[in-house]
């Protein structure tokens, strides 16, 4: 499970370009981890939009934007193409990092019991340990909560 100052789970996943992306390759960095359902639904279609209309102020930051879901590459990619999408979206069809960070488990929707991806966020830092963790996420607005606490993390 996630707990702020501890090292945050070690993964390698494919992004769109099925190239293999490691976190333990962007040491030095700050790096923003989200999860979401599913590529082109609404409020992921909203989030991916959010974080790619802020790319330049995360850069800005020096921080990296990952979005994990359990859709394939190729999905990823018309996702990517339909909305102009500027940031890295990784693959994990077997849920394996998702259960690492919490983002993988029982969801209810409308009294209804299920398994699936919990939205969800964790901000690492450049050591790699875990700054912040948003362990259940509203799409909508989350993207300038995410920017506002990494500004706050870096001016202490």
């Amino acid at each position: 499970m996630i707990e702020i100052g501890k090292r945050a789970p070690a993964f390698t996943l494919k992004n769109q370009d099925d190239e293999k992306v490691q976190l333990s390759g962007l040491k030095g960095q700050w790096v923003v981890v989200y999860f979401y359902p599913k590529d082109d639904t609404p409020g992921c279609t909203v989030q991916a939009c959010d974080f790619t209309a802020s790319i330049a102020d995360f850069e800005g930051l020096d921080a990296t934007v990952l979005g994990i879901s359990a859709d394939s590459t190729e999905s990823h990619r018309k996702f990517i193409a339909k909305h102009s999408l500027a940031i890295t979206l990784l693959s994990d069809p077997d849920h394996a990092v998702m259960e690492k960070y919490g983002a993988w488990g029982e969801k209810n929707m409308y009294g209804k019991k299920s398994m699936g991806i919990i939205r969800s966020t964790v901000l690492i830092d450049p050591d790699g340990k875990v700054a912040h963790h948003w362990p259940k996420v509203q799409a909508k607005g989350h993207v300038d909560k995410v920017r506002a606490k990494l500004e706050e993390l870096q001016a202490e």
